[in-house]
């Protein structure tokens, strides 16, 4: 949603780099091309205001002038201006003392409350809650069946005595909900309530008084990222008709522009608490505005993806996995290779995680057009073999192809390439997990790699002179330490800038790993 965003400021950076010193001309253009890049993206007019004033005053302050590298100085309070029209800090849901703890979902038809109220179930019950669902939406036709559906898919109780299609009193089933939970243990109780088309008296009024019954411990707003202007003018209708204490964003894998995400916290005064990306029920999580600054200037999203590794990978076979590669690579078999494939796509999309790497921004169209049905196809092929097989490929000959490739329904080809890619993947994996780092790419954090880098830098440098006076040879070692700085922090992985970034290509062995 936030590419084109991205992409413009990425554009507007590149013109501060390289220039030791920033003139107020400078801070101004770059000011300039900021204000034209969020008014493009649909962020609200007075939000850019107040964010250009912030951007513009900080830096023709004392941090940016007096800084050794004053273009990353700028970046820096782009970044943390960001992360206050985001919302500032991370803020969780509140909890009653004495439960159930309910939780209230408003907003307008259409926006994704009833599948954002299994999402959010979803997660409080991986969370270690007992959450229930309650169907307080009795005008849509068939809402209280989607949300029994959706219940259902989630795992999660729902309490829908009443059938819906204009049949039952909403206020009262959200009333008798919470003395149901009570009875039966579940301690968060999250009402799932009826929208319209657009704000008017009746959805106010209906809502105002569910609100009165069952006393929520949050409100919480969803809306609908990609609708444009309209979020905020409605989000404020809500604020001063029902009120609501956090906002959640759904929608956001979409591609409208989605600038008004932007403004909605800031305009209300109403932190953004929850983002829904997709259509899976694990496409959800709480929203860190910190992390999102990152994603929009292109500096990944590391955090949440040790995050999803964290929550799909058990520590001890991640161990035992790196113990194995450790000790060669022939340890390593296709039943590993299918397992840790598998572990892979549960953390969901392909292009989503290496999104989440930090300069994978300039790759961006690499990226975008790989193919997620790879690792489904691959997957059919191993499960083809014999446990024979799978244990040494080598013994995988003509007529064992044919009937491997037979028996997934793909070339024989297909089968051959697969074994070719095995081999090369566990030779750069067990490379990797002995500290060597990933073929054709600089050493990545925790990866290992870069320490014979690091030796030829040392051995090509050994011969460089440096000045004699004390004062200049460590003012020439400042300035050598900032532009080492300054680089990693423009690209953190080594990869091409500029033009060439729009050549690149991903290495070979990656290219192969992934198929």
């Amino acid at each position: 949603m936030f590419d084109t965003l991205s992409d413009r400021l990425a554009a507007t950076f590149k013109n501060l780099r390289g220039k030791g010193r920033l003139s107020e001309a400078d801070i101004d253009a770059t000011a300039r091309e900021i204000r034209i890049a969020l008014l493009e993206a649909d962020v609200a007019l007075p939000v850019v205001r107040a964010f250009i004033k912030q951007v513009k005053e900080r830096s023709l302050g004392s941090e940016v002038s007096q800084a050794l590298n004053p273009a990353q100085q700028v970046i820096k309070i782009v970044n943390d201006e960001l992360v206050t029209i985001l919302g500032g800090e991370t803020r969780r849901l509140r909890f009653a003392k004495t439960g159930p703890t309910v939780i209230m979902l408003a907003g307008l038809q259409g926006a994704g409350k009833t599948t954002l109220a299994g999402k959010l179930g979803s997660w409080l019950q991986k969370q270690g809650h007992a959450p229930l669902l309650v169907a307080c939406d009795l005008q849509r036709p068939n809402a209280v069946n989607q949300l029994g559906v959706v219940a259902e898919r989630a795992g999660v109780a729902i309490f829908a005595p009443e059938p819906g299609n204009g049949v039952g009193d909403p206020v009262q089933v959200a009333k008798d909900s919470v003395e149901f939970a009570r009875t039966r243990q579940h301690d968060v109780v999250i009402v799932d309530t009826a929208g319209r088309l657009g704000i008017d008296a009746e959805l106010m009024q209906q809502a105002a008084d569910i609100r009165d019954a069952v006393q929520p411990q949050e409100i919480l707003f969803v809306v609908d990222a990609m609708i444009g202007q309209d979020a905020v003018n409605t989000a404020e209708a809500f604020r001063d008709g029902v009120g609501f204490d956090g906002v959640v964003l759904s929608k956001l894998d979409g591609d409208a522009r989605g600038g008004a995400a932007l403004s909605v916290a800031h305009v209300t005064g109403k932190q953004i608490m929850f983002a829904s990306n997709g259509e899976k029920l694990d496409d959800f999580d709480a929203f860190h505005p910190d992390r999102m600054a990152s994603r929009i200037l292109g500096m990944g999203d590391m955090l949440s993806l040790i995050e999803k590794a964290e929550q799909t990978f058990s520590q001890d076979e991640a161990e035992k996995m790196a113990a194995k590669l450790a000790k060669g690579p022939k340890e390593f078999t296709l039943d590993d290779f299918l397992s840790q494939m598998e572990q892979v796509r549960k953390m969901g999309s392909i292009s989503k995680l290496l999104g989440m790497l930090p300069g994978m921004g300039q790759i961006k169209e690499q990226i975008n057009n790989l193919d997620e049905r790879d690792v489904d196809r691959t997957a059919a092929i191993i499960k083809s073999m014999t446990p024979a097989e799978r244990q040494d490929p080598t013994i995988i000959n003509g007529s064992r192809r044919a009937r491997i490739a037979k028996g997934s329904g793909v070339d024989v080809s297909a089968v051959k390439n697969l074994v070719e890619r095995f081999f090369d993947a566990r030779k750069m994996m067990s490379r990797m997990a002995q500290g060597g780092g990933m073929p054709g790419m600089p050493g990545l954090p925790g990866m290992g790699g870069g320490a014979a880098r690091k030796k030829k830098q040392q051995k090509q440098s050994k011969g460089k002179r440096q000045s004699g006076n004390p004062m200049k040879r460590k003012a020439e070692e400042q300035a050598a330490a900032a532009r080492r700085e300054a680089a990693q922090a423009d690209n953190p992985l080594g990869l091409p800038a500029g033009e060439s970034a729009q050549n690149f290509e991903l290495p070979d062995e990656f290219k192969k790993f992934m198929g």
